[in-house]
């Protein structure tokens, strides 16, 4: 009878260490992929704001100097930095491998500042002659 409990209780462990050796891996690899559809999500989004931002841009400053408006925005978490300069407008996003720039290119002179904390904002977009000042 003790032969028979200790085959069953054999058994049973090399059954849970067979499942633990094909759910472990899997689980990772799950995590992995999560971790990086979350990423393309959000460098989407800042690529979304960017082509926005350049778009109204573009738009007041051929409209003239006293033009403006107001964009609404869903700023994504690890956005590290905004630089607006010239005609270019670069969006520094942390990813899991490291920094990445998401950047526009305006056919207008663009400057001005963003804040970088997530949520929504309102992006003010001002047409000054002869450049547009972007701020929130």
């Amino acid at each position: 009878m003790r032969e028979k409990n200790a085959q069953i209780s054999m058994e049973y462990v090399i059954i849970i260490g067979f499942v633990l050796l094909i759910t472990i891996p899997l689980i990772m690899i799950f995590y992995e992929h999560t971790s990086n559809t979350s990423y393309q999500v959000i460098t989407s989004q800042v690529d979304k704001i960017a082509k926005k931002i350049v778009d109204s841009a573009e738009s007041v400053y051929y409209l003239g100097e006293p033009s403006k408006t107001r964009i609404k925005v869903y700023m994504p978490e690890n956005i590290e930095q905004v630089i607006i300069y010239n005609k270019e407008i670069v969006f520094k996003v942390k990813t899991s491998s490291g920094l990445t720039d998401i950047s526009q290119i305006s056919s207008v002179n663009i400057s001005g500042d963003i804040a970088i904390t997530p949520g929504i904002r309102y992006i003010n977009i001002e047409s000054k002659g002869d450049y547009v000042w972007v701020s929130t």
